[in-house]
């Protein structure tokens, strides 16, 4: 099963894909977007992504505040969440993304790609760290057996 991981921000949507197996994330690439509150083409695009890649589930980073409340960039990504599950009649998985863009920007950092350079890849690496933190989750869950044990 194919499936695509997003890191949703106010300009840019980051995109990843796993293999066929479900194993390894990989970057795919960062839609832009001109206003925030127009959605139409970056669903167009998501749409045209999930048909080249035969996606069967979205895995959607949701960014919850480190006290885990839900704020403003939660409500709009759970906006999108309903609008891609409308639009295109799959699930999607809304997985807890916080620090995922840190993260993401310190490996490009340790990688030695230059600042000006980070913000073009950011996004899709947080996507991907996003996408394979579910991966893991569904790995170490298919480990254990009904009663928690480990197989």
């Amino acid at each position: 099963m194919r499936i695509m991981g997003l890191d949703y921000g106010s300009k840019t949507v980051g995109g990843a894909v796993c293999d066929p197996l479900g194993i390894t994330a990989q970057t795919v690439e960062t839609i832009v977007r001109k206003d925030e509150n127009k959605l139409r083409k970056t669903l167009a695009r998501i749409e045209e992504l999930i048909g080249a890649y035969e996606i069967e589930r979205i895995v959607l980073g949701y960014p919850k505040n480190m006290n885990n409340t839900v704020g403003e960039r939660a409500q709009k990504t759970e906006e999108l969440k309903a609008a891609l599950e409308r639009r295109t009649g799959l699930p999607v998985i809304l997985w807890d993304e916080r620090l995922t863009t840190v993260a993401a920007d310190r490996v490009l950092m340790e990688s030695g790609v230059r600042r000006e350079h980070r913000k073009e890849s950011v996004d899709q690496i947080a996507a991907a760290m996003i996408l394979q933190g579910y991966l893991d989750n569904l790995s170490f869950q298919g480990e254990r057996d009904e009663t928690g044990e480990r197989e």
